[in-house]
């Protein structure tokens, strides 16, 4: 059994770069990482432009210009001013190559067709340079950048449509657990309905990991063998859920063992999530997870998440750790580090009641965990506790 901080480590150390690429069109590829670096294909702005509503001006020492045209956005012409002469100018318009300063409108007196200046206008003031983003041929986004819609809009102001990026993993969902029946059918004693594969599949799908496959074992070992067998060689990433105990009906362990999937930790002394297997067969990564829902779902957070963002080229990723003040008291039980279900708001953090790992209720409410580490016995109120955030918004 390992600790917390070893394991987080293992998994980014065995976790490599899928480092295949696919194009995809720019408008689609948001939470996607940048395959190599997008040299733009243009100057940006591709033109001296206003960054104010005014007037264009080619400046004397007068402080009385000639009003003699008007350039809106959008507008190709290009008039020619002599000193002493002013164009109507608007946001984001062309500035004239003669003009050498904008002014803005609230800082002029209009007199007929003319303007007179109530403020000292220095040379290229309120003029965006030619170029001022990004010259044509620079790097405008580097390898490696993940795609946010901030960049989305950058790519796009730039006219690229296209760009090749980190091909994402594709992952297999294995259930395991004879009690466990699909949601509608009748609830018979001694069954309950099966919930962890659409957890995670919702949360994949909330992260930006489409490529996602469910599928349900039955609890004899030739069958967890023979489908583990098949979808290790098919895919990225295999996640187990349930089944890795000791138990006489749990084969996960023992089926990963006769496939020579390589073991990089079993057993993480935390709570929840203690029974957790990390491993790995040639490229493809392999977690067993608890099947109690919220164990499952916390070590999804903390280490699964952790292995997809480097898989799919995120090496940048860490766990969005942060600091807050506790309004609660925690007592901790047993010596393992815990990761408590918690609601964090105005830089304040609320432990919830019922941290059960079989229990989804509290988690449905939560958007943080309070990690408590093992040298950590208690929490008493406003002491600054350390939280994880989930990202679920």
């Amino acid at each position: 059994m390992i600790i917390v901080e070893d394991a987080l480590e293992l998994v980014q150390k065995y976790t490599l770069p899928l480092n295949q690429k696919e194009l995809k069109c720019v408008l689609k590829s948001c939470g996607f990482v940048l395959f190599e670096d997008i040299y733009s294909p243009i100057n940006m702005p591709p033109f001296k432009q206003s960054a104010m509503d005014g007037y264009a001006l080619c400046l004397h020492n007068d402080i009385t210009y000639s009003v003699i045209d008007e350039v809106k956005a959008g507008n190709s012409h290009h008039p020619e001013l002599n000193a002493g002469e002013a164009v109507r100018i608007f946001t984001g318009a062309p500035v004239p190559e003669t003009a050498n300063a904008v002014i803005m409108q609230e800082k002029v007196t209009i007199d007929g067709k003319k303007i007179i200046l109530n403020k000292t206008v220095l040379l290229d003031e309120n003029i965006r340079p030619l170029g001022e983003q990004v010259k044509q041929g620079e790097i405008a986004l580097k390898k490696g950048t993940k795609l946010t819609p901030a960049a989305i809009g950058y790519l796009t102001s730039l006219g690229i449509t296209d760009v090749e990026v980190c091909k994402k993993p594709s992952i297999a969902i294995v259930v395991t657990g004879d009690e466990l029946i699909e949601a509608g059918q009748p609830l018979t004693y001694g069954n309950i309905y099966e919930s962890n594969s659409g957890m995670l599949l919702s949360a994949l799908i909330g992260l930006g990991f489409a490529n996602v496959t469910i599928h349900k074992v039955e609890d004899n070992y030739t069958n967890t063998l023979t489908k583990l067998d098949k979808l290790i060689n098919q895919n990225d990433m295999v996640l187990i859920t349930g089944g890795i105990s000791v138990g006489d009906y749990d084969f996960v362990g023992k089926a990963l063992k006769e496939l020579e999937v390589r073991e990089v930790f079993y057993k993480v002394k935390q709570k929840p999530g203690k029974p957790l297997f990390f491993g790995k067969k040639k490229n493809t990564i392999v977690f067993a997870l608890p099947g109690n829902p919220a164990a499952a779902l916390s070590c999804f957070y903390i280490y699964v998440n952790t292995a997809l963002q480097k898989m799919s080229g995120n090496n940048n990723y860490s766990l969005a750790k942060i600091t807050a003040k506790s309004t609660s008291e925690y007592i901790k039980k047993g010596d393992r580090a815990q990761f408590l279900k918690a609601i964090y708001k105005n830089h304040e953090v609320t432990i919830l009641e019922g941290q059960s790992s079989a229990m989804l209720q509290t988690f449905a409410l939560a958007n943080a965990l309070v990690y408590v580490s093992e040298a950590l016995d208690y929490i008493k109120i406003n002491d600054t506790v350390e939280i994880i955030l989930l990202p679920i918004n």
